[in-house]
This record gives structure tokens, C-alpha cells and sequence, in this order.
């Protein structure tokens, strides 16, 4: 009897453990590219009459007038520094003509791990590994992948101000796989 009990507590122990740390993950990883943001484009007004042509004219195909290239403003940028474990790649804020701003990482590789995200803190680059956590973060999503090109849209009401570390966060173990000082 006491061989199955055992038994049992050591499955669920290894069950646990798998569970935690999912292992398979030092085997996998992703990947993405997406391309740089853009302004959305302006759709029809709904309702509004399209333009016909009239008996006595011929239509005439509109000519396309090029649209302007949105404008991109990179605010701040800066390279990601391994923590947790190896992180490389470029981290950059950018604000489109419209004011919208995004987190752009380029050229990242990471780690996979459970439970991975990505923020931006008050906590300085090179810290400790628990430490963005402590104080003023902003969480922007799930990390997409663990390597490529990937964009994280900030709130419109977000304040920025202080926020200058992007972080790859793993919720489960509270730690940073990598930060980038945003400067």
C-alpha cells in the first residue's frame, strides 16, 4: 500500500513539475515578422452617394493620386540585455503621423518559456531578474514570438513618462527573460 501512495506522490510531483516549467520549451521556438506600423487607412463614409456617370459622359477611371508615406518618429530605442537568459534584438518606441504610438522589437531572439509577455517599467535595464515588477509597469500583450519582428500598440492614454525599459516578462516565475533601456 505504501508503494502506491508513493507512487501517486511522485506523479503528481512530476506531473507538477512539467506543468511548471513546461521543458519542451528549451526545444522550441517561434517566429514572426511584421512589418513596420502604419496609419489605417480612411474608409468610405457609409451612406454616402458614389458618383455615377452621366448619359452624355464616358467614365473615366480615377487617377490614382500616390499617398503620402506615413510618417514614423522613433521617441527612444535600445538593446535588449540578457537576464533571466540570452535576449538580443532592438527595442524601439515609435509615433505615427497620427500620434499613435507602438513598441517595435527588431530582430529579436529569446528564449521560449510559459507565460510570456511584454512591458515596459520604471525599473532599470541590468537589474535584478524580479525586479520589474515592483514598481510602475505597463503591460503591452503576449509576446508573439520569441524571435522576429513584432509590434505592441500603447494605449493612447498611456503616460510614458518613466517607462524606459522594455522587458520580456515571464508571469509564471516573475522574472525577465531580457530588458532593453530605452534611451
Amino acid at each position: 500500500m505504501l508503494k502506491w501512495v508513493v507512487a501517486a506522490v511522485a506523479a503528481v510531483v512530476v506531473g507538477a513539475g512539467l506543468w511548471a516549467f513546461e521543458p519542451w520549451r528549451l526545444f522550441t521556438s517561434s517566429e514572426v515578422d511584421e512589418a513596420l506600423p502604419t496609419v489605417a487607412a480612411a474608409s468610405p463614409v457609409a451612406g454616402a452617394p458614389s458618383p455615377s456617370p452621366t448619359a452624355d459622359s464616358s467614365p473615366e477611371p480615377p487617377s490614382p493620386e500616390p499617398e503620402p508615406e506615413p510618417e514614423i518618429v522613433e521617441l527612444v530605442s535600445g538593446p535588449f540585455e540578457d537576464a533571466e537568459h540570452d535576449t538580443t534584438g532592438q527595442a524601439r518606441i515609435l509615433e505615427l503621423s497620427d500620434g499613435s504610438r507602438f513598441l517595435r522589437l527588431e530582430g529579436l531572439a529569446t528564449s521560449d518559456g510559459p507565460d510570456l509577455h511584454v512591458w515596459l517599467s520604471d525599473a532599470p535595464s541590468g537589474g535584478a531578474w524580479g525586479s520589474y515588477d515592483d514598481g510602475r509597469y505597463l503591460r503591452l500583450g503576449e509576446l508573439k514570438a520569441t524571435n522576429g519582428n513584432q509590434n505592441y500598440e500603447i494605449p493612447a492614454d498611456a503616460d510614458l513618462s518613466g517607462l524606459d525599459t522594455a522587458v520580456i516578462w515571464c508571469d509564471r516565475f516573475d522574472v525577465a527573460f531580457g530588458t532593453a533601456p530605452l534611451s
